[in-house]
């Protein structure tokens, strides 16, 4: 049997399209670090993760975990990144999941693509098969201003999307502006809020009675993560539907979600719980719990988008407006296959592991751009 041989990490800067606005400010660029495991038959596996609060540090932190896995078999991937967070973690008295998820998250994800290259299949069947022969997105609405936000509502609704979401918790004036302006151009499309911590429980409340004449579908994480009873009481004030987001990090906390009915959904991706097998789990939780799962995408390109795609595929309980964010970015390193949904649903991958190929020189621009900004 294969065993894994080297790991490269490599950090890369990614320029957006456009600024990226939402209630914690503007983002200009993606920042990843890009993991590769390599097989001692020459078989690489590829996964990425976020690198909050510093790329440089996080790099270093992966470099140290990903040391662990020399040497042992990539079959082998939930027993062994176990075995590191106890021993790099709570070992040390960190017992910080939520950013150790992140980190273990590019780990896992590259794990699964060299386990799928390896035996010649897509990571959805190796997972169980797929429920569904195509996964549905929302269209993520981009814009500062009401009137910018409004040409894109009327872009996608002209182009058959089904899905619209828009990011709000940026002031109660500018909040109602920009939703009339994009319910006015999508007609009785589906719309869909995302607040992102941006209200207290009074704020939320008042707005989500002001926002109910907008038809709004959900208002993702109203209030602040670390309260989940504060959540729970905007729900049973409200006529929206809630969906919880930033306080689904680990699987104690879906559990959490779900035993104070706090959401009516949870959203929740690979980046937060810790990678492709965890999704999983956090998935059969919500469905003991009647909920289903809506797949949160983060500041990644399209190889997050295509472990989210098989994760998607392989989850009974699974949403059919989900997010992706690898549109955002200038240009994806991701050259095949189209990672673009048409009228909001993108078809299962038959290629073999997570089914993507890189564009080198993208890659190669990114790490240069990492480079000049240290």
């Amino acid at each position: 049997m294969v065993k894994i041989s080297s790991i490269r990490i490599r950090p890369l800067v990614l320029p957006l399209k456009q600024p990226y606005h939402w209630s914690y400010g503007i983002r200009e660029s993606f920042a990843v670090n890009l993991i590769e495991i390599e097989a001692d038959d020459g078989t690489v596996g590829i996964g990425e993760c976020t690198v909050a609060p510093d790329q440089t540090g996080t790099a270093a932190i992966l470099q140290r975990l990903a040391g662990h896995l020399v040497g042992h078999s990539p079959h082998d991937v939930a027993p062994l990144i176990a075995r590191i967070f106890h021993r790099e973690y709570l070992g040390h008295g960190a017992n910080i999941m939520r950013a150790a998820n992140q980190m273990f998250s590019g780990i896992d994800m590259a794990m699964w693509d060299l386990q799928g290259k390896l035996a010649g299949l897509p990571v959805h069947q190796l997972l169980g098969g797929a429920h569904r022969k195509a996964v549905g997105y929302f269209y993520f609405l981009q814009g500062e201003t009401a009137e910018e936000l409004a040409r894109d509502a009327a872009a996608g609704h002209a182009n058959g999307e089904r899905v619209f979401y828009l990011k709000v918790g940026r002031g109660e004036k500018l909040d109602l502006e920009i939703t009339a302006a994009v319910r006015r151009e999508i007609g009785d499309a589906r719309l869909r809020l995302d607040a992102n911590e941006g209200w207290s429980v009074h704020d939320a409340i008042n707005m989500c009675r002001k926002l109910e004449k907008y038809d709004i579908e959900f208002i993702e994480q109203p209030t602040v993560s670390w309260s989940i009873p504060a959540m729970a009481h905007v729900r049973e004030k409200v006529g929206i539907p809630i969906v919880a987001d930033q306080a689904a990090f680990t699987l104690y906390d879906v559990y959490e979600i779900c035993r104070q009915r706090a959401a009516d959904m949870i959203c929740i991706g690979p980046r937060e719980i810790g990678g492709i097998q965890p999704m999983m789990k956090a998935a059969a939780v919500a469905e003991s719990a009647g909920l289903k799962i809506c797949i949160h995408s983060s500041f990644t390109t399209g190889i997050t988008t295509c472990a989210e795609h098989h994760t998607g595929l392989a989850i009974p309980n699974l949403d059919d407006g989900n997010q992706i964010m690898w549109q955002l970015v200038e240009k994806d390193i991701v050259s095949s296959p189209g990672l673009a949904p048409r009228n909001g649903w993108l078809d299962a991958f038959k290629m073999s592991g997570l089914g993507f190929t890189l564009a080198d020189d993208l890659v190669a621009a990114g790490e240069r751009r990492y480079a000049a900004s240290r």
